[in-house]
């Protein structure tokens, strides 16, 4: 097993804090983080995934219904050993940059890399081991499948082995263009231009902005590697369709995964 303390992470943030507006009235009063899947919610499955790779710490930035979120996280930390924190945005109705915004009070302080994931992702530790063993100091996992699921995804351009660009509906020349999963690994040198890419943010229409925006500005500066996980199992859900294909197509494959790990 992946040690995360003895490869240098010891510290996740999850952005768990929008509204699911796309997965529609099923979910309007449920976050995203809980929906269930296959009986489990997805932040269980990230508790036991981070715990399973030796991230210690984990925070989840909450907005929508954080009660709920609240409510769990007691029996989810001891149950997988990992020590659980909230972060809430109050303001998470506007962009989700200030959901970064209010992850900064944990992240400036620890000047060591650390994970910064999106809530919404299916997976198997597998894929966190991928982020964590890189040999780049910052990086993101890329799947160049691009044509399957994701009908809104985020596009990673590469050039000479280096991402470029992550934004969507991106065009134009590239070596070859994959898909983010929504994770990635930011060294402890460059947290603070990730902090003052977030607090240029804080005022006027760029409230609107997305983290993604902030990650976008430290790609377009070259600071990001990147790690190929095509045909690994993952899902974005942010469709009601992105259930039935979790449950019915990634679950399958990570319980295939996870027999091949245990022998």
């Amino acid at each position: 097993m992946t040690d995360g303390v003895a490869s240098g992470v010891d510290c996740a943030v999850i952005y768990a804090a929008g509204r699911a507006t796309r997965l529609g009235p099923t979910f309007a009063n449920t976050p995203k983080i809980l929906l269930p899947v296959s009986g489990r919610t997805l932040l269980d499955r990230h508790a036991e995934n981070l715990a399973t790779v030796g991230v210690r710490n984990l925070f989840i930035v909450t907005g929508h219904c954080r009660e709920q979120i609240a409510a769990v996280l007691p029996e989810i930390s001891a149950r997988h050993g990992i020590r659980i924190y909230e972060l809430h945005n109050p303001d998470f109705t506007e962009g989700s940059v200030i959901s970064m915004f209010v992850s900064l009070a944990v992240i400036e302080p620890s000047g060591k890399s650390l994970l910064v994931m999106d809530g919404d992702v299916l997976y198997g530790p597998a894929l966190l081991r991928c982020l964590i063993d890189s040999p780049h100091p910052t990086t993101m996992l890329v799947d160049f499948g691009v044509e399957a699921q994701d009908d809104d995804p985020v596009l990673v351009p590469i050039r000479s082995e280096r991402p470029f660009d992550l934004v969507k509906k991106w065009a134009g020349t590239a070596d070859r263009v994959g898909e983010s999963v929504g994770f990635f690994k930011i060294s402890g040198e460059h947290l603070p231009m990730l902090a003052a890419e977030t607090r240029a943010r804080m005022t006027g229409l760029r409230r609107r902005d997305s983290l993604d925006d902030v990650l976008r500005a430290l790609t377009v500066a070259g600071l990001f590697g990147f790690e190929d996980v095509t045909g690994q199992p993952w899902t974005e859900i942010d469709f009601p369709h992105d259930v039935a294909y979790a449950r019915d197509v990634v679950m399958p494959a990570l319980a295939a995964e996870g027999s091949k790990t245990s022998r």
